[in-house]
């Protein structure tokens, strides 16, 4: 493997910016949505709350040490290039594989496209910023 170089303060800026964007979206404009898409009640989604923020800031760290990889090696060094490379991994990776499990699960598309607009909006953005600043 290629020795990749890091900027940490970017990964580390990106990780928060993901986890800002997901109580945004999760919290103040789509929660309710979600919520009821999910088939989870209030009590339900409190009391998973402390672990699931915990593994959101772990794999958001993951997401973002993999994902300055796949910047660098794409050789992206503009915001335009590097919010590509998000969106492809986003549709790869993450899209591609969540609307299989969500049609084989037959769960609803709604929450798919729910879940997904979120992710892909964060790693276009999280593509645009390591390009630049990593």
């Amino acid at each position: 493997m290629q020795d990749i170089p890091i900027n940490w303060w970017a990964v580390l800026a990106v990780v928060a910016l993901k986890f800002v964007l997901g109580f945004v979206w999760f919290g103040l404009l789509f929660g309710k949505q979600w919520q009821a898409l999910s088939g989870l009640t209030e009590a339900q989604m409190k009391a998973g709350m402390p672990k699931a923020i915990v593994t959101d800031v772990a794999m958001n760290f993951v997401m973002a040490w993999v994902l300055v990889h796949a910047v660098r090696y794409a050789g992206a060094t503009t915001w335009p290039m590097g919010a590509g490379v998000g969106f492809f991994n986003w549709l790869g990776f993450v899209g591609a594989l969540s609307l299989s499990g969500t049609v084989y699960g037959n769960r609803s598309l709604k929450l798919w496209a729910l879940q997904n607009a979120y992710e892909c909006i964060a790693l276009v953005a999280m593509g645009a910023i390591l390009a630049v600043w990593s």
